[in-house]
């Protein structure tokens, strides 16, 4: 791969751009007290971030509840509380990873449009890019409620691509999981995964990617090279 030969890159949010893990603790953790549930730790929300909100309730339900799935009164107060608390704490317990800054600098300076693309509800998206001074960075942002499904379903990737008015094989896929990668390969987008992201807890090398980089900086020497 050569950075001439993409016209466009799709980007993730959490855990590619941001480490978000600390505003989804403290915002899950406000919900469950709210309930009268127990606390979850990081190193558990950390297996269950990237598949949208909704799938991150019930997950959290399910394990502080010892494997019993979460009724839809008890999801829907759930999902209630969670999204009043995140909302008042978006960004202040998340930090944009080291090298992101440059390498969405170098990816606008070799000519490609940008977008974000998340599968994080919508609301909490351009507040939190905003917050970390990443609005300005992308042509079109879209979050996991923009279309009928979210990633790993390739749909977003293409609804994203024709809004870049780019084709999916001149336009990377930039993200942290298996979901990133799945959705990119089934969309036709190539696609490279960084290394410090969630990944659902499991090693991000043993995912089908056309390459990984530990930073984005790194991202445009890699594809120059």
């Amino acid at each position: 791969m050569h950075l001439s030969n993409f016209d466009a890159a799709i980007v993730d949010l959490d855990g590619t751009l941001v480490d978000t893990l600390g505003d989804f603790v403290v915002a899950l953790n406000h919900m469950l007290a709210r309930l009268e549930l127990p606390e979850v730790r990081a190193e558990i929300v950390g297996t269950m971030v990237g598949k949208g909100s909704e799938y991150l309730i019930h997950s959290v339900l399910r394990h502080v509840r010892e494997g019993l799935q979460a009724d839809d009164a008890l999801f829907d107060r759930a999902w209630q509380h969670y999204q009043q608390h995140y909302l008042a704490i978006n960004g202040r317990h998340s930090e944009i990873y080291p090298g992101v800054v440059e390498g969405l600098a170098a990816m606008r300076a070799g000519g490609l449009r940008l977008a974000c693309l998340t599968n994080k509800p919508s609301v909490f998206v351009r507040p939190l890019l905003a917050a970390k001074g990443l609005d300005g960075c992308f042509d079109v942002v879209f979050g996991g409620d923009a279309f009928e499904r979210k990633k790993p379903d390739p749909l977003p990737l293409l609804k994203t691509c024709e809004a870049l008015g780019s084709a999916p094989a001149r336009t990377l896929m930039v993200g942290d999981s298996s979901n990133d990668a799945r959705a990119a390969r089934a969309a036709g987008c190539p696609v490279v995964l960084v290394t410090y992201g969630y990944n659902h807890g499991e090693p991000v090398r043993g995912v089908d990617a056309d390459g990984f980089v530990d930073s984005l900086a790194e991202l445009a020497r890699v594809l120059d090279s």
